[in-house]
């Protein structure tokens, strides 16, 4: 016959340990609802109020994260003179307004 239990070489940390329990108390409760078993009600209030305590409430959860975009914008050189903006302007397709008079 094959060895039950686990190997002697083998650590339970306590992280294991709280995810063991908290698995067996959810696996009655659902065993509960599922009609395998019968709790009473104080016992029902119990398990709930454990994994209240034991698993993360994911209504409160806040997620307050910021995104950053970063980028390269490619501007081209300052124009020295207005004649100089326009002519520029005038060869990209850009509508130019007429020169004041």
């Amino acid at each position: 016959m094959a060895k039950r239990g686990r190997t002697p070489d083998i650590q339970l940390t306590d992280e294991h340990r709280s995810k063991i329990q908290k698995s067996q108390i959810l696996n009655r409760l659902i065993s509960h609802v599922e009609g395998k078993c019968d709790l009473s009600a104080t016992q029902v209030t119990a398990g709930l109020g454990l994994l209240k305590k034991a698993l993360p409430d994911l209504v409160s959860s806040d997620n307050t994260t910021e995104v950053i975009h970063r980028y390269v914008a490619r501007v081209p050189e300052k124009a020295k003179t207005n004649d100089e903006w326009m002519l520029n302007q005038q060869s990209s397709g850009a509508q130019v307004p007429s020169k004041p008079h």
